[in-house]
């Protein structure tokens, strides 16, 4: 498989290309984060609609193996549809998603479009890098990274120009929805305040917000970390593509030493 997933009516193969910088057994929260949201669009709505939210629970590390899709209707409109995504390793659920998508709707809505305007540098600018994974078979080594703020693996606030150069679901396009949900859950690692060698930052969650579906390859992830002093701590992003600012991730973290 030269994909992260190959998807066989409920069935999911998974490839190492999944795996994520903590152990290479654990995909990567943005592998099943692109997944819940690629299950999410093909579940059919009453009219054209987009994926306005992601929000999805860790409940178990996510393993390098096969998978097994349950998905249901939670609400079902003419205006919105929330669809909830299970997904299960050897039966048991490691991962669940509520997606919520919005009717899409026509021309007239252009006019009133509101965004901040991108205030860094635009991905051409940037110091071109690779995310430091353990190996070339993992999910970040599927990304092209363009540095304009920070840097990956530095503590601090970063602001990193991504575009995901892997295709997530054999047989289909990368759609910019799926896209935006495997690259905000790089949040954390970009905006470290921890030594990677020395501690754990792991992500339970990830929550993702969309105003509009971002345009062009290029999804800017602009992030800080905040700690606690209890062992959690939250990191947070807004991503931005060349017109501007179109949504907002959180991760709730949970930190331990190595």
């Amino acid at each position: 498989m030269d994909c992260v997933f190959r998807v066989e009516n409920d069935n999911v193969a998974v490839s190492p290309f999944a795996s994520g910088p903590w152990n290479p057994g654990m995909q990567h929260g943005g592998a099943p984060a692109s997944l819940a949201v690629w299950v999410a669009e093909n579940v059919p709505a009453a009219g054209p609609m987009r994926v306005a939210r992601l929000t999805l629970d860790l409940l178990r590390p996510v393993p390098v193996a096969p998978l097994r899709i349950r998905s249901e209707i939670l609400r079902e409109g003419k205006k919105i549809q929330l669809v909830a995504v299970h997904l299960e390793a050897n039966g048991v659920e490691v991962a669940r998603a509520s997606v919520l998508k919005v009717r899409a709707g026509g021309p007239e809505f252009a006019a009133i479009e509101r965004a901040d305007a991108l205030d860094v540098a635009p991905p051409e600018q940037g110091a071109e890098r690779r995310a430091p994974e353990r190996s070339a078979q993992s999910f970040g080594a599927g990304a092209t990274l363009r540095t304009v703020k920070g840097e990956f693996g530095q503590p601090g606030p970063a602001a990193i120009w991504f575009r995901y150069d892997r295709t997530l679901v054999e047989g289909h396009v990368n759609s910019p929805a799926m896209r935006a949900a495997a690259i905000a859950d790089f949040s954390n690692g970009i905006s470290s305040e921890l030594d990677f060698s020395r501690w754990i930052f792991i992500n339970a969650d990830l929550s993702v917000s969309l105003s509009r579906n971002p345009e062009g390859e290029w999804i800017l992830l602009d992030a800080q970390t905040w700690l606690g002093n209890d062992g959690g701590g939250i990191a947070a992003a807004r991503l931005a593509d060349r017109k501007g600012y179109f949504g907002r991730a959180v991760q709730n973290l949970v930190v331990e030493k190595r």
